[in-house]
């Protein structure tokens, strides 16, 4: 299981994620699709608003700079997912539950799938 994130330093308990990876976005993880994630509670942000919660907008660059093994620029553009990448929250389109502001839970399933192939 990977354990990391930004932690309050307190006692607090670790959220669980599984994170799914497919459409050959697998290759750029370590050619692995599945990973276990346990990340720490995050510090509450007086300057964006965020009261401790994970977002969607907090998990992907975190992939990127703590999971992603090779050619971020596949997966990432700024600090959200390229286009051509659909991100599945609890196997639910995340342009439904708020893209970006999603908040995650302890237990959730986020799956990023590539639609972009070579021909």
């Amino acid at each position: 299981m990977v354990g990391m994130g930004r932690t309050t330093g307190t006692s607090g308990s670790a959220m669980r994620l599984k994170l799914e990876l497919s459409g050959g976005l697998e290759l750029l993880f370590g050619n692995k699709k599945v990973h276990e994630l346990e990340l720490g509670q995050r510090t509450s942000d007086a300057a964006s608003g965020s009261g401790g919660e994970w977002t969607l907008g907090d998990l992907i660059p975190w992939v990127r700079d703590n999971l992603l093994t090779e050619r971020p620029e596949l997966f990432t553009k700024g600090n959200t997912v390229r286009p051509g990448i659909l991100v599945l929250l609890n196997d639910c389109d995340w342009e439904l539950s708020g893209m970006l502001d999603s908040v995650l839970h302890d237990g959730d399933v986020v799956t990023f799938i590539s639609t972009l192939h070579g021909g």
